[in-house]
């Protein structure tokens, strides 16, 4: 299906040198949108934009930077605004997992957490807003949680939170921005294979295919396509709301553990 509601649209997505982020540009992309591609990795994110620019219709500009500090954020929204004159679009997807044992767990390891996944996700949406309303046409933002801020899972209290906490932020956010036309949604990801899990976990694809409750791992293009869809003019009256795309694992699904 093509989505109406992309082309010609401005879309900031964070975290997008690779993986899920990375994704979710293409797609907007090849709708017709305008991405600015944040990663941390400057030579990633370069990268990354120029060979996406190349592919297709929409412009697709780099912007280096940690997504969980104030005056990056800043400066990103100002880099996308100088560069494009609005923003329709953004999809705080940056976020850092980081596994521990809860007892031993470190105030610098939780503050990495938080500055990026909530301080990150929380004054973009914030900034972001601002701007959608100053320039009074409306705008779409997707969160990205995660399986794990739905289900326990071991050795990941702090990530877990976080994710959860922003599945609250966007119903709370819907609730108050809704008056502006400004739909606020968050996308719960399962188990999907990315260049960071297969790095966390030998064999992630043959592990999390046998505990899917669909027997197969998620991939990039699951997220992306939910994610476009979200921010698409089909789904204007969904506002607020939590979907998992995890092959429905957050209803049976089993732990590595039980294997």
């Amino acid at each position: 299906m093509q989505y109406t509601g992309i082309k010609n649209k401005t879309a900031l997505v964070t975290g997008a040198g690779e993986g899920i982020g990375l994704a979710i540009c293409e797609l907007l992309l090849k709708a017709g949108a305008n991405v600015v591609l944040n990663d941390v990795d400057e030579e990633l994110a370069k990268k990354a934009s120029s060979k996406l620019d190349a592919m297709h219709t929409g412009t697709c500009l780099s912007f280096f930077g940690d997504a969980g500090n104030i005056e990056t954020i800043n400066k990103m929204v100002d880099f996308t605004l100088e560069k494009f004159s609005k923003i329709d679009f953004v999809v705080p997807n940056a976020g850092i997992t980081l596994f521990g044992d809860f007892l031993e767990f470190t105030p610098d390891s939780f503050q990495k957490v938080i500055q990026l996944n909530l301080q990150g996700a929380f004054f973009l949406a914030q900034r972001a807003a601002k701007e959608m309303i100053r320039q009074g046409i409306g705008g779409r933002m997707v969160l990205m949680s995660s399986q794990v801020g739905l289900r326990a899972y071991h050795n990941l209290t702090a990530y877990g939170m976080t994710k959860a906490a922003l599945q609250f932020m966007g119903q709370n956010l819907a609730y108050g921005l809704g008056e502006h036309g400004i739909t606020v949604n968050t996308i719960a990801p399962g188990a999907t294979l990315t260049e960071r899990t297969e790095k966390e976990q030998p064999d992630y694809e043959g592990t999390w295919s046998k505990l899917n409750p669909n027997k197969r791992v998620g991939r990039p293009e699951d997220i992306a396509n939910t994610c476009l869809f979200l921010l698409s003019d089909e789904a204007s009256h969904i506002n607020g709301q939590v979907i998992p795309v995890d092959g429905g694992w957050t209803t049976a699904g089993k732990y590595p553990e039980d294997l």
